[in-house]
């Protein structure tokens, strides 16, 4: 479950910085040359979706546990936004329901 888990917060960074690096192009006047590097980061984010074994709808649902956790580090990290403690329990909430569904996969 840890290399699952992994695998997720590895997927989440590269479509958030998929994202992340046009955003930057287009509001704070960034190189174009970001968005080249945008669409590795997001043709990457696709190809790890692909390295679990469970049916893709599954993957999918885990994943957005992972995702919502991964995105709000990333803005207090990256942005530099404090985190409140409901942005806290949250994401703690998103990632059990990520373990609860991976914890599955062998039994569906």
């Amino acid at each position: 479950m840890l290399k699952t888990t992994l695998l997720f917060f590895a997927t989440a960074i590269c479509e958030i910085l998929g994202c992340y690096l046009p955003w930057l192009w287009l509001k704070r006047d960034a190189s174009a040359w970001l968005l080249l590097v945008a669409g590795v980061s997001l043709a990457l984010f696709v190809w790890l979706l692909t390295l679990h074994p469970a049916a893709s709808g599954r993957v999918y649902a885990a994943y957005g546990g992972v995702y919502v956790m991964t995105a709000l580090l990333w803005l207090r990290y990256v942005d530099g936004v404090r985190l409140s403690f409901t942005d806290w329990a949250g994401a703690a909430i998103a990632l059990c329901g990520m373990l609860i569904i991976v914890a599955g996969w062998g039994r569906a």
